[in-house]
């Protein structure tokens, strides 16, 4: 399982028998799994989304967005609980322009999920924990 390390980007190789144990990046050697979003910018949004094996999911959103604001707090709790089964980033759309752009975020939040470097699904809008959980598992049924 190919896995990128939320703090270098170096892109680390995990057994999948051990893809549920906490690991550490063997260039910085920092945590694998730290319950934390990543932070995506156009320079590094393609090689993460390209180079996991696991889908992820992606938060565009900007500084002074209400709704952002509101949902960033649900979307780390979600990532701490789901960080075994797929990958959470964010992308400030004010920040990365270029990669807001290709993907025509029109509103924000959006949510779009990625398998493969592919848009599998999307959503705009906050949601509270159970909904986006219950939107993330339809979606990784598409994946």
């Amino acid at each position: 399982m190919l896995y990128t390390c939320p703090s270098c980007a170096a892109i680390n190789r995990i057994p999948a028998d051990k893809q549920n144990q906490q690991g550490q990046c063997g260039k910085c050697k920092q945590a694998l799994f730290n319950s934390q979003p990543s932070e995506l910018n156009d320079a590094d949004f393609q090689r993460f989304i390209d180079k996991n094996e696991l889908p992820v999911l992606v938060d565009f959103w900007a500084e002074w967005c209400g709704p952002c604001k509101m949902m960033a707090p649900i979307f780390k709790d979600v990532c701490g609980d789901m960080q075994h089964q797929l990958r959470f980033a964010k992308v400030d759309t004010e920040k990365a322009q270029l990669v807001s752009q290709r993907y025509a975020i029109r509103s924000i939040p959006t949510l779009i999920l990625f398998k493969g470097g592919k848009e599998v699904d999307r959503l705009a809008g906050a949601l509270p924990a159970p909904q986006l959980k219950q939107w993330i598992a339809t979606a990784l049924q598409k994946a």
